[in-house]
């Protein structure tokens, strides 16, 4: 190595990222891509990986449906957040839709139905979720509890 060689320190990894998205369709693959790149910058492994992918496109698809189902008002951002918050992943989507998410019971669900599934989804594979309401809108979260250090 020469004298003149220079050492670049890598820079700390962000706990959290976020990002506002148009509420359309292609949002919720841009969303899947942009959560799977962060996760490998985390060291997330690969089956806790794939479900938190799928948690957040049901959030993101949900919020785009939000929207979708309110003809007339201008098309607005949403906002979507990604953080590791003591030893948990947390997930967030916000919206300014009125619509209060709905969770339907698996059985009563039709098998050919398109939608009704997602929210069970997540509370079968989620540590926690809730909904947080403000005056303008929603943020729905989801957490998943990361595997101890050392673990797989």
């Amino acid at each position: 190595m020469s004298a003149r060689a220079r050492f670049v320190a890598t820079p700390p990894i962000a706990p959290v990222v976020a990002y506002r998205l148009p509420a359309h369709a292609r949002s919720v693959g841009w969303a899947r891509r942009e959560l799977r790149r962060q996760l490998r910058a985390w060291r997330i492994g690969a089956e806790l990986a794939d479900t938190a992918v799928l948690l957040a496109s049901e959030l993101v698809t949900n919020a785009v449906r939000a929207h979708a189902a309110s003809p007339g008002r201008p098309v607005p951002a949403i906002g979507v957040r990604f953080a590791l918050v003591g030893g948990r992943l947390r997930l967030e989507v916000r919206d300014m839709s009125d619509g209060e998410p709905v969770v339907s019971e698996a059985k009563g669900i039709e098998e050919e139905a398109e939608c009704g599934r997602g929210l069970v989804l997540v509370g079968a594979l989620a540590s926690g979720w809730g909904v947080v309401r403000d005056g303008t809108g929603k943020t729905v979260w989801v957490e998943l509890a990361l595997p101890a250090p050392g673990l797989p």
